[in-house]
């Protein structure tokens, strides 16, 4: 995410490097690359030349302090202002109604029918009783995928095959969620490849009829400053509430999510990695900001893991480890538990520091299948004692899980390095202390 980004504003900063104070010269020398740097990264170029403008005239009017570089203050001060760009504070989504409805908008193809079921999941895990209505009546297979996404998160999907009147069904949606207790209705609409007045019309009336609590743009945060010409049009049309960013995993110079509060004046509500149900953050300027700097995202990381993790399960773990009675069952689990936080790179540049040391190393989402399938090879009573595990049992994993010999090896070898970690943490008197840094709920 925002990697040419990170890299470019890395690289300006640098030019501050070793100097002892701010200077006019090298203040002017550095906003320039910074400028350069949101011009490629795809920001509005009037944009980009007031935030710098903004970054300059702070700069040259602040004194550095002896314990801080002139680099370090241009950044707090960059990060500051792109935090300011994109909105400033995290905008939650309106549930009030009885009952809520979303509707959902946007281009075909910018994910809005996947961002419908991240959110119909989101908002149950906040306990809400939630209808998907299927009101894309012209793509193939539309109502299919959204029914494959309702059963995926345990949602009821309502959907009219037969009727081609996305307004009737709309309503009748609604109507139905009364009558069955739920407390919201997502509205999935029909996209075009183009704005058209088709389009416009249909989405206009549904939200004339409905009057949703919530209207939502989405946009697929790869298509650039496109993307925000694109929501300028939709709101002068819809007067939505707020912008979803899609794809923001996918080869985005960033522009779009920087920009677009400035040129549409609508709050960023959500941005959406991937295709995982999980993969929805709400959109928060200030840690974005600081992760386009490369200084991390801890409070998120920490979020992410207590949405995830099961509260009861960390318990047990932690007893578990303080009896030094850790097993492979346990491992297993926790990798699980991490694969549903999202992208596995994603989730490494949330640690500060790390962003940068992540670059040009690609970590794929299947990285954990080799160990997975090592430990899914073991017996029930081997993955509960690893100890057992001699040559010809070692020999039938590797064969089992299509993996080498020397590959069980190091898997028991980290294994066992990582129990010997927690008994001498546990005998310090840390264990507790030691799961927490893996599990907010130790």
């Amino acid at each position: 995410m925002f990697d040419n980004l990170s890299t470019k504003l890395d690289r300006a900063f640098k030019t501050l490097k070793g100097q002892g104070r701010i200077s006019e010269i090298n203040v002017a020398n550095t906003v320039k690359e910074i400028r350069r740097a949101l011009i490629d990264a795809d920001v509005n170029y009037k944009v980009a030349k007031s935030v710098t403008d903004e970054i300059k005239e702070k700069a040259l009017g602040q004194n550095v302090l002896i314990a801080v570089s002139p680099g370090q203050l241009l950044t707090k001060i960059v990060q500051e202002e792109l935090a300011t760009l994109m909105g400033g504070s995290n905008e939650s989504i309106n549930t009030t109604g009885k009952p809520a409805v979303v509707l959902i908008s946007g281009l075909q193809g910018s994910g809005k029918t996947t961002f419908s079921g991240k959110l119909a999941n989101y908002l149950k895990k906040e306990g809400k009783q939630v209808l998907l209505t299927a009101c894309d009546i012209y793509r193939p297979a539309a109502i299919d995928q959204l029914k494959v996404l309702g059963e995926q998160v345990g949602v009821e999907v309502y959907a009219e095959p037969e009727n081609k009147n996305a307004l009737q069904i709309a309503n009748n949606a609604v109507k139905f969620a009364k009558e069955n207790g739920k407390s919201v209705v997502i509205i999935d609409t029909a996209g075009r490849l183009a704005v058209d007045e088709q389009m416009m019309n249909e989405i206009s009336d549904l939200k004339k009829s409905l009057n949703p609590s919530e209207t939502l743009f989405v946009v697929d945060a790869m298509t650039g400053q496109d993307a925000v010409n694109t929501a300028k049009t939709f709101n002068e049309r819809l007067d939505f509430d707020g912008v979803v960013l899609t794809k923001l995993d996918g080869d985005t110079r960033g522009g779009a999510a920087i920009s677009i509060r400035t040129v549409v004046n609508k709050p960023i509500k959500f941005v959406s990695t991937g295709e995982k149900m999980e993969a929805i953050d709400m959109f928060h300027p200030d840690r974005m900001a600081s992760r386009i700097l490369g200084m991390g995202d801890v409070v998120s990381l920490v979020e992410k893991a207590q949405q995830t993790f099961d509260e009861e399960e960390a318990r047990a773990l932690n007893k578990k480890i303080r009896k030094n009675q850790f097993d492979f069952n346990d491992f297993l689990s926790q990798l699980e538990q991490i694969k549903k936080m999202g992208n596995i790179k994603d989730l490494m540049a949330m640690i500060p520091g790390m962003g940068k040391a992540m670059k040009g190393i690609d970590i794929d989402d299947d990285s954990f299948k080799p160990i997975e399938a090592m430990i899914k090879s073991m017996t029930k009573k081997e993955r509960e004692n690893p100890e057992i595990l001699n040559g010809s049992r070692r020999k039938r994993i590797a064969s089992g899980s299509g993996s080498s010999v020397q590959q069980v090896n190091n898997l028991l070898k980290q294994f066992g390095d990582m129990k010997k970690m927690m008994k001498t943490m546990n005998k310090m008197g840390g264990a507790k202390r030691g799961l927490s840094a893996m599990n907010p709920f130790g």
